[in-house]
């Protein structure tokens, strides 16, 4: 039994000692679970190449590989990529410089599209390197008539995997309805909702949705073999100062198989593998001095909601293309903007 501090993380670590020490002598590999029915076998934390890719922090290839590299010997065994990320190219770069066991790769695209669907199943797999996808998402389902307009992308999944393409398939959303929705489907082996201890960007239909409806879809989920990995355990980054809460309530909810964190250096693998291992101070909190506002110009649909709601002033329309801008010099990243944005388009980046 684990007592004291680490009693309220998850025993997700393993040794070849049969005693669980918090105090690591050698290194530990993280302990995997099974992906709801899916038969793979995954590790608890998940690796979220987004972070790095050319749209946020833009690491150079080699840099980034060897970010997955090392996640890949400390045992995360699981990662995400998306064809909207352009990740594919750290990755297939780690694996190359990688002498394990092949990871368990999750993709993703946005198209709803049949045929667009299946030649962004064949771009993952030139572009990574591999025969099979384990997994591949409809990605970012955003409502339930959305749900519906996806039905000949999940049509060419199902054929994909008719084909050998791929292994499973399922989506990904921020959206509580189509989480439920999701949960009652057949064809969906994989649910990867986001949800946080704050219920930060969770929707429902055109409002907002709760951390708790999202929790009771991911139950309903998992009773019905559906495997589901979490995203936005941090809500993109304002939750940061609550680092081990916010981590803590993802891991130990009821469903969740997996959780997917995005990484931009070697030192973040190792603060997550403390903090799931109960080795990290109590009282850490990342340095958000080195934190900044990026919004993601894909995703923004020039709302003004996270306007109106800066306290600093620090958010503007741009001239050029009438979205959301931020002034680093007036922004404090106090995340009060975050919350009110309805597409989540608004994230926390490290300073390079």
């Amino acid at each position: 039994m684990i007592m004291g501090k680490f009693a309220g993380f998850p025993q997700i670590f393993h040794s070849d000692s049969a005693v669980f020490r918090p105090t690591i002598s050698r290194r530990q590999t993280m302990k995997k679970v099974l992906l709801g029915s899916t038969g793979l076998s995954v590790s608890k934390i998940g690796f979220g190449s987004l972070t790095m890719s050319p749209s946020q922090l833009a690491l150079p290839c080699s840099e980034g590989a060897e970010v997955i590299r090392y996640a890949l010997e400390r045992g995360i065994n699981l990662i995400d990529t998306a064809q909207y990320y352009n990740s594919y190219e750290y990755i297939r770069e780690a694996l190359r410089r990688w002498q394990g066991d092949e990871p368990v790769i999750v993709s993703k695209s946005l198209t709803n599209d049949y045929r667009e669907m299946l030649e962004a199943v064949e771009e993952a797999r030139c572009q990574l390197g591999r025969d099979v996808i384990d997994i591949f998402l409809l990605h970012e389902v955003v409502g339930l008539s959305d749900l519906e307009d996806r039905k000949p992308a999940l049509e060419a999944l199902l054929e994909a995997k008719t084909r050998g393409w791929i292994n499973h398939c399922g989506l990904s959303t921020h959206h509580t309805d189509v989480a439920e929705a999701a949960a009652a489907m057949k064809e969906i082996e994989v649910l990867f909702p986001l949800i946080n201890v704050a219920g930060l960007g969770i929707r429902r239909g055109h409002d907002f949705g709760t951390k708790e409806e999202m929790a009771a879809a991911i139950e309903i989920a998992r009773k019905n073999g559906i495997g589901t990995l979490a995203m936005k355990a941090f809500g993109g980054g304002p939750l940061l100062g609550r680092y081990q809460e916010a981590l803590q309530y993802v891991l130990n909810l009821p469903g969740v198989d997996s959780v997917m964190v995005g990484f931009g250096s070697t030192e973040e693998v190792d603060r997550i593998f403390e903090a799931v291992d109960g080795t990290l101070s109590p009282d850490y909190v990342p340095d958000l001095t080195k934190k900044k506002l990026f919004i993601d110009q894909g995703d923004c649909v020039g709302c003004g909601s996270c306007i109106k709601r800066c306290p600093n002033g620090a958010l503007s329309f741009s001239r050029e293309t009438g979205l959301a801008q931020v002034d680093e010099s007036l922004c404090m990243t106090c995340g009060y903007c975050t919350p009110v944005c309805p597409v989540r388009a608004i994230i926390f980046l490290t300073k390079k």
